[in-house]
């Protein structure tokens, strides 16, 4: 499962942003990514839950926004949504086409806060 280790690394670099930013609390991370990466949310959810637990994001939130395959055809020149399977163009059949998203993979924001979980 991949997702684990691409998880940590959206970990470790909001713990980094938040301490530069003077944050004790992490409360929501925010990322993209594109369908073409073949991340799985919900293993990405699962491996952000595993990895959580006494950290400063402890209880956070992780907020996926997938970002659908889109190409344009070199040939033609249409911009079309596809699978990460299927990128023939729909208008002329060719397959010389130039990704134009799908392959994201970005913290898009973190919120944070200065007030400790304990009391």
């Amino acid at each position: 499962m991949h997702e684990m280790g691409i998880t940590q690394g959206i970990l470790d670099a909001s713990f980094l942003a938040a301490q530069k930013a003077g944050a004790t609390r992490i409360t929501e991370i925010c990322v993209s990514i594109g369908e073409l990466t073949e991340v799985v949310d919900f293993a990405l959810q699962f491996a952000f839950e595993a990895l959580t637990p006494d950290t400063m994001a402890e209880g956070a939130v992780l907020t996926i926004t997938m970002v659908s395959a889109k190409s344009r055809c070199r040939d033609c020149e249409l911009e079309f949504e596809h699978d990460r399977f299927e990128m023939l163009c729909p208008s002329c059949g060719s397959l010389n086409v130039e990704p134009l998203q799908g392959r994201e993979m970005q913290i898009d924001s973190i919120e944070a806060d200065n007030e400790s979980t304990e009391e």
